[in-house]
């Protein structure tokens, strides 16, 4: 099966950038932003991004290239005979099906969300009835179930027309239409009444904030805004040629995904401070706080309605980028042809995404975790405090060791071509300390989830001292 290309350089920073921008950038920073101080929060991020992030991100990047395979068969390409780094490769497809089984679902919601205040639904009405829209939207089976079949037939039929005809060029126009309405919504906010007193909670950092929880929740945040781990970035490498070297490509990306997030910030915490309400909601920020305050908001229903299509052109641009990253496994297994890969992953993806659809209605009673926790959350503690953790060890340790591709290997494919250089000296960073910041992430990732009401691994052991 020949390989498709990428028909440009900007075609595959967009659809990088696509598949890194999404639900974590626009959703989950702002609100742990407003739960771990604001600026000493943004703060530690950044660092954590370019220590951790950066590095990961290239060797995916160098993997798909030099191996011009799919995640699934990238290793195959590259490891030695009768080695079995590939089996990481099957499960690198499995986590990309687990992400897409809740991802399409919240992607959902935000099509729900926007055809409710551009139809006018969601403004003019009581603060009572405006903070019920979310939980009247999860108890409906039909309205969970229908928007995510929606997310799903749109995204493989935009797949279906090719990787440069469908992919690249509605990626490109959804990531500009992204990057201009995040502009417009973030001057809107930044002209409002309270707007001083968001914008310096979330951009001043308070060092005093700085404690145990602030550096964990900010290394954790810049780990899986990335999506690093499931060969999301390893298939987008794959698609491209030799004239670019790896590193600066990488920071392109980073610096587009960066400034999303930022962005988000600035467009949520002024409209917060300015309408009273509280910043440290937590996971119902985006939804419950933001139908409020746009609510409450002059113009606020063709407000809310930018707000929510940036927020799908957000969450899309992942949907993409992913759903491609699975058909190109597929394909490259069972070599079928573009179209019929996509009407079998589709209709695949469309049944395995039910059971979180109907977690917060007629399969309620499913409680996995503490009191609330759904399939969603099930589903999502296998993919973020998981499978992305181990898949970024196993690339990482697949680069540096002599038992995998080797260090020289991984550096020479990197620095191919024009543009930032690795030097050999983050050899021992890589080889030694990165390993064990991905390592501290999975641990502190399981030893603080909380797997039943009040109950952490954490917990217990600090109990029996």
């Amino acid at each position: 099966m020949q390989r498709e290309r990428l028909g440009s350089r900007l075609g595959f920073i967009l659809l990088s950038a696509g598949c890194a921008i999404g639900v974590g950038n626009v959703w989950k920073f702002p609100w742990m932003a407003g739960q771990y101080g604001g600026g000493a929060f943004v703060l530690i991020y950044l660092l954590f991004l370019i220590a951790l992030g950066l590095p990961v991100m290239v060797v995916e990047f160098s993997l798909g290239r030099a191996s011009q395979s799919s995640p699934v068969k990238l290793y195959q390409k590259l490891e030695k005979p009768g080695q079995k780094w590939h089996l990481h490769g099957y499960a690198a497809l499995i986590a990309n099906f687990l992400l897409m089984m809740f991802y399409t679902v919240v992607t959902g919601w935000m099509f729900h969300y926007f055809i409710g205040f551009i139809s006018g639904k969601m403004t003019g009405i009581s603060n009572e009835a405006s903070g019920q829209l979310f939980g009247n939207m999860l108890s409906s089976p039909y309205t969970n179930v229908g928007f995510m079949a929606l997310v799903v037939v749109v995204g493989f039929l935009v797949l279906s027309f090719g990787l440069q005809k469908g992919v690249e060029r509605i990626t490109k126009y959804m990531m500009v239409a992204l990057l201009a309405l995040m502009i417009i919504l973030a001057i809107n906010s930044c002209t409002l009444d309270g707007a001083k007193d968001g914008l310096s909670f979330y951009l001043k950092p308070d060092l005093s904030k700085i404690d145990g929880s602030v550096i964990v929740g900010a290394m954790n945040q810049a780990f899986f805004t990335l999506s690093l781990g499931i060969g999301s970035m390893a298939i987008f490498g794959s698609y491209i040629g030799k004239e670019r070297s790896l590193l600066g490509e990488s920071v392109n990306v980073l610096v587009l995904d960066t400034f999303v997030a930022i962005t988000a910030g600035l467009i949520i915490f002024p409209a917060c401070t300015t309408y009273g309400v509280e910043v440290s909601n937590g996971p119902s920020l985006l939804f419950e706080a933001m139908a409020k305050v746009f609510n409450n908001m002059s113009g606020g229903r063709w407000w809310g309605s930018l707000f929510f299509l940036f927020m799908i052109f957000a969450a899309f641009s992942t949907i993409l980028a992913v759903f491609e990253n699975i058909l190109a496994c597929v394909r490259e297994i069972t070599n079928w042809s573009r179209v019929k890969a996509c009407i079998i992953c589709g209709i695949a993806i469309l049944i395995l995404s039910v059971p979180c659809a109907l977690g917060f209605n007629l399969w309620s009673g499913f409680v996995p975790f503490k009191s609330g926790s759904a399939v969603l959350d099930l589903e999502d503690f296998l993919v973020s405090n998981c499978l992305l953790p181990l898949g970024a060890l196993c690339y990482v340790l697949f680069c540096v060791t002599k038992k995998g591709w080797g260090f020289d290997n991984f550096l020479k494919e990197a620095n191919t071509g024009k543009g930032l250089k690795l030097g050999r000296w983050i050899k021992p960073y890589m080889t030694f300390i990165l390993p064990l910041i991905i390592i501290t992430v999975f641990v502190v990732g399981i030893a603080t989830f909380e797997f039943a009401d009040n109950f952490t691994i954490w917990g217990w052991i600090k109990s029996l001292f």
